[in-house]
C-alpha cells in the first residue's frame, strides 16, 4: 500500500515538473502572427494577407520563390505590419538550390529595416538602408586578403550612411559572420535571428539535426521598434532558386528600456578605403621583386640566344628585347 502511494506521488511530481517546464518557455505563447508567414499561404497567387511582394517573387502552395534559377532577376517579400516588440526572434525556413555545380549566385537577405518595398542593388533591396540585414551570400565577389569561403552568413547594421560594397561582399561594414554550407541540401534548412537585450545572435540549423548551431553573436547592438521584416534575393550572370518556406517571429521578454534612436553597433568596423581589384597576373607580379623579374627576363634572352640566328634574325631579336623591356617597365609601374 505504501509503495502504491509512493508511485502515485512520483507520478504527480513528474507531471508537475513537465508543466512547469512547458510554462517556462512555450514559443506558441509568444508567436506574433502578424509577423508570421506559414503554409498554407492564404491568398496564394496575387496577394498574401499582411505580406506584399515585388519583382520576380512567385507564391506557390509550397514556397515563396524570390527568384528562379534564371539570370538577372530580383524579388522580395515584405511584412506590412511594423514590429512593436522590443526584443524578438525570427525563424526563417528557406531553400537555396539550383542546377549550377561550381558557379551559382547570388544569395538572399533577411531585413529588419525602416523602409519596406524599396528595390535596389543590395540583394534586390535598397542601399543606404536604416536597420539590420542578415546576408546569406552564396557567391564570392571579393578577391583579396579579406576573402572567406562561401556560402557565407553575415550581418550589417546601418544608420543610413553606409554603403554596402557588393564587390567586397560587405566585409568592410559587417559586424560579424560565419561560413555555412546551406545550398542544395536535401533536407530543411533554417536560420534564426535573435535580438534580445541589445545583443544580436544568429544561429543555423542546416545539418538536419533539429537543433540550433550558433553562427555568431554580437553585443552592443541597438535597433528601434517600428521597423519591417522582409526578405529579398537577386541573380546576375549567375543564378539560383531562392525560396522562403516560412517566417515565424517570436516576441521575447527583456529587461531593457525601449530604444528610439538610429540603429547602432558598438563593434561595427569603420568603413575602409575601397581598393580596386588587381589586374590579372598582378598577384604573381607583386610576389616577385623587380630584380627577380629582371632575372627571369634575362634567362629568357639566354634561351633565345641558344637558338640559331637563321631561325630568329637579329632584328627580330632586338624587337623582342625592346618589347619585353617595355612590358617589364609597365609591370614595375603597376
Amino acid at each position: 500500500m505504501a509503495s502504491s502511494w509512493l508511485e502515485l506521488a512520483c507520478s504527480f511530481a513528474v507531471i508537475f515538473c513537465l508543466k512547469a517546464t512547458q510554462a517556462e518557455w512555450n514559443t506558441n505563447d509568444y508567436l506574433k502572427r502578424e509577423h508570421t508567414l506559414v503554409k498554407p499561404y492564404q491568398g496564394s497567387g496575387m496577394s498574401l494577407p499582411l505580406w506584399d511582394f515585388t519583382g520576380s517573387t512567385m507564391v506557390t502552395n509550397s514556397y515563396v520563390r524570390l527568384t528562379s534559377d534564371h539570370q538577372s532577376l530580383q524579388g522580395a517579400i515584405w511584412n506590412s505590419v511594423p514590429c512593436r516588440s522590443n526584443s524578438w526572434e525570427l525563424h526563417v525556413q528557406f531553400k537555396v538550390h539550383g542546377s549550377g555545380k561550381n558557379l551559382f549566385g547570388d544569395g538572399f537577405a533577411i531585413w529588419y529595416v525602416k523602409d519596406r518595398m524599396q528595390t535596389g542593388s543590395v540583394f534586390g533591396s535598397k542601399d543606404y538602408f536604416v536597420g539590420l540585414v542578415v546576408f546569406l551570400d552564396t557567391y564570392s565577389n571579393h578577391n583579396g586578403p579579406h576573402n572567406h569561403q562561401h556560402p557565407y552568413i553575415s550581418a550589417m547594421i546601418n544608420n543610413g550612411s553606409l554603403h554596402y560594397d557588393h564587390d567586397r561582399d560587405g566585409t568592410h561594414t559587417q559586424v560579424a559572420g560565419c561560413e555555412a554550407q546551406f545550398r542544395n541540401k536535401d533536407h530543411d534548412t533554417y536560420v534564426a535571428i535573435r535580438y534580445h537585450n541589445h545583443e544580436l545572435k544568429v544561429s543555423i540549423d542546416i545539418e538536419n539535426k533539429n537543433g540550433w548551431k550558433e553562427c555568431f553573436s554580437v553585443k552592443g547592438i541597438k535597433i528601434p521598434t517600428g521597423y519591417y521584416f522582409g526578405a529579398s534575393a537577386t541573380t546576375g550572370q549567375l543564378a539560383d532558386n531562392h525560396d522562403i518556406i516560412s517566417m515565424k517571429m517570436y516576441e521575447l521578454d527583456d529587461d531593457v528600456e525601449e530604444y528610439t534612436g538610429l540603429p547602432t553597433s558598438d563593434t561595427m568596423e569603420a568603413p575602409r578605403e575601397h581598393i580596386e581589384d588587381e589586374p590579372k597576373g598582378a598577384f604573381m607580379l607583386r610576389n616577385m621583386s623587380g630584380w627577380k623579374l629582371l632575372i627571369i627576363i634575362i634567362l629568357s634572352f639566354i634561351g633565345l640566344g641558344i637558338l640559331k640566328v637563321e631561325t630568329h634574325p637579329p632584328k627580330l631579336i632586338v624587337v623582342a628585347i625592346l618589347v619585353t623591356w617595355r612590358i617589364y617597365a609597365s609591370c614595375l609601374q603597376e
